[in-house]
């Protein structure tokens, strides 16, 4: 007796039972047994969904508009894009994120799911093929090889997106602090040193700054994502796709997508084999990562103790420390940040090797770098929102405490020694170091300048260099 919870399929391997609620069909149903890897799917990755959705509509539209394809298939398969594209039938996308096959599984896991969807709006049951078929005609003129890279790249640009937003969010919270603390004196430090005077809002800007440059970086990258080798089929030499085809694809994605710098690359055969862009993107990443983590180290220093460390800034209380230490907060934002920054700098690797390990006309390595790099982003634009507006937003500075410091610094002496000279301001300086006294206290007695003159060489624009902006 047939099973009324399945429906048969059938493919080159032979026959399978899919369950007859689902949209997916035969080949996704094999994927789920060979690839139960991470346990992440499609649908852990909306971007990616989306992007096939829109690659596949593209086709279809194409397709249909060079007489590939008969417009009431065409249509149909559009509207079913449409509604996938809209949030439908995302749980349907149910392949592990990590395949072999170079992303066979996930190009296979759409056909089904959109000509069964389609088949639906014809009025027809799941399954009938003879009517709208996974891949004669959802992928008509199309092959995973540039299916799967295209819709990758279209995903990671969305989610480079909402990096780009994040970062932009992170820096304008510096930029306040920045102006906010823009009057407080503080000792900068060189190799955890005493160094020169600056202003804490001299240190928040230039957090600020750095961001704002891996904006550009970024941004740059983003439009090397544009390339696209759609049309190419399965090598690059546009094989089953028809005249027209690649234009029309083209032209149909920039418009669903609102993407207008969509290309098409100079050598398909070239671009299918290519990932560089994947490697590029992951290194810009990876800057991006170590430089805000950087930011996250300072800022736990600088917080440190608060009694016993530098506790040069109060960093917002967001949770109890301790278990066993009472009053014990800790810096968790930052830590957590810290800890997405690693992830990323690990999964360069990653990228790296699968980008080498590519041969000949196709790198069959591509589901790993897009899980990556999709998560990667995806973290560090939720981690910088956060540190943002969980953390930098509330920072406050200790203000009392940093002007004690800077007035019992020797290192203020450095300011002091055009006019007293390297010797005498050295002398100064080891004899405040030895016995402990404010460096200040000697140049009064050691040397002829005058209040007058010490009060101008140690006012804050002098010793910050605001003076000289």
């Amino acid at each position: 007796m047939s099973d009324p919870k399945a429906r048969t399929e059938h493919d080159m391997l032979g026959t399978a039972a899919v369950p007859a609620e689902a949209y997916y069909g035969v080949h996704t149903a094999r994927a789920l047994v060979n690839f139960p890897i991470s346990g992440e799917t499609l649908a852990a990755r909306p971007h990616l969904v989306v992007a096939l959705a829109a690659v596949k509509q593209a086709a279809a539209a194409a397709n249909t508009e060079v007489g590939a394809l008969p417009e009431r298939i065409g249509s149909a398969i559009v509207a079913a894009c449409e509604e996938i594209r809209a949030g439908r039938l995302h749980d349907q996308f149910v392949v592990d994120l990590v395949q072999g096959g170079a992303g066979t599984s996930t190009n296979m896991n759409a056909n089904e799911v959109i000509a069964n969807r389609a088949l639906e709006i014809l009025g027809r049951p799941r399954g009938d093929y003879a009517t709208v078929h996974p891949l004669d005609h959802v992928n008509l003129g199309q092959s995973t090889n540039d299916v799967y890279p295209t819709a990758v790249k279209l995903a990671l640009d969305a989610h480079l997106g909402e990096l780009l937003a994040a970062l932009s969010v992170l820096r304008a919270a510096f930029e306040a602090k920045a102006a906010e603390f823009a009057d407080v004196l503080k000792m900068g430090r060189t190799q955890l040193q005493d160094a020169v005077p600056m202003t804490l809002g001299q240190e928040f800007g230039a957090f600020a700054v750095t961001l704002g440059e891996d904006e550009l970086r970024l941004s740059e990258v983003r439009l090397l994502l544009h390339e696209l080798n759609l049309g190419g089929t399965a090598i690059g030499t546009g094989l089953n796709a028809r005249p027209g085809y690649r234009e029309a694809a083209l032209a149909r994605l920039r418009d669903i997508t609102g993407i207008g710098t969509l290309v098409s690359a100079t050598d398909l055969v070239e671009a299918t084999q290519d990932v560089g862009v994947f490697v590029q993107l992951s290194g810009v990443l990876k800057r991006t990562a170590v430089k805000v983590s950087k930011i996250c180290n300072d800022l736990r220093l600088l917080s440190s103790g608060p009694q016993a460390g530098f506790g040069e800034i109060a960093l917002p209380a967001r949770q109890a420390g301790s278990s066993i230490m009472p009053g014990k907060v800790n810096p968790v934002i930052p830590e957590v940040v810290n800890q997405i920054a690693f992830d990323i700098i690990g999964n360069d690797v990653t990228v790296t090797l699968a980008a080498e390990g590519g041969q000949l006309q196709l790198n069959p390595f591509e589901p790993v770098i897009a899980r990556v790099l999709s998560a990667g982003m995806g973290h560090l634009a939720a981690g910088l929102r956060v540190l943002a507006e969980q953390c930098v937003a509330g920072i406050e500075a200790r203000r009392e405490h940093l002007s004690a410091i800077v007035a019992s610094s020797a290192a203020l002496v450095t300011a002091l020694s055009p006019a007293l000279g390297y010797e005498t301001a050295c002398a100064i300086a080891v004899e405040a170091h030895r016995d402990g006294r404010p460096a200040l206290d000697l140049v009064r007695e050691r040397t002829a300048l005058t209040e007058q003159q010490l009060t101008a060489l140690l006012a804050p624009e002098a010793l910050t260099g605001r003076e000289r902006s």
